[in-house]
């Protein structure tokens, strides 16, 4: 082969070459863009339908916290006998039963939102079991006053959790 037919073929080839590259190229960027442009209103559509869940997961953890303050537990549920023990544990099963019904919320939130709610629920539950281990107090009404004369002295573990659960959502918009 002579150079001028290595010449022309590569005159041919080249162009031809740099042509594909340029519409590969073109292609690639189009589809990659139609491929964000799709994920971006699938999710703007997801987000759209999320919104109204997510919103209802915070209104329920926010009342759960509220049912769970000891100052409105202890006025809605009354003891059932005399003995501080046994109310304890009524208090800290119906504590134990509003956080089951509402377990399923934590799908819909952060997990750090999801973690103050354990820990408003735990240090609530830790606060009663205190309250009835504290030898002076024998009758559930006594461990009543206890447990609402310790709320005067610091904050409910659930104002904590429920100021954070307003700052998510206030971030939200």
């Amino acid at each position: 082969m002579d150079s001028t037919k290595i010449i022309e073929l590569l005159s041919y080839t080249l162009p031809s070459v740099i042509t594909g590259g340029v519409a590969y190229f073109l292609f690639n960027s189009y589809f990659k863009d139609q491929q964000h442009t799709r994920r971006w209103l699938n999710q703007k559509e997801t987000q759209k339908q999320a919104l109204p869940l997510r919103l209802q997961a915070y209104e329920r953890l926010s009342l759960f916290l509220e049912r769970i303050n000891p100052s409105k537990l202890l006025i809605r549920v009354a003891p059932i006998s005399n003995d501080k023990n046994d109310y304890a544990d009524y208090l800290i099963a119906s504590i134990d039963q509003e956080f089951e019904h509402n377990l399923t919320q934590q799908i819909y939130v952060s997990s750090s939102c999801w973690g103050y709610v354990v820990t408003a629920k735990n240090a609530t539950n830790q606060m009663i079991r205190k309250a009835a281990s504290t030898s002076e107090i024998t009758t559930a009404n006594e461990l009543r006053e206890l447990i609402l004369k310790e709320l005067f002295d610091k904050d409910s573990p659930s104002n904590a959790a429920l100021a954070f659960i307003k700052d998510e959502v206030s971030d939200m918009w």
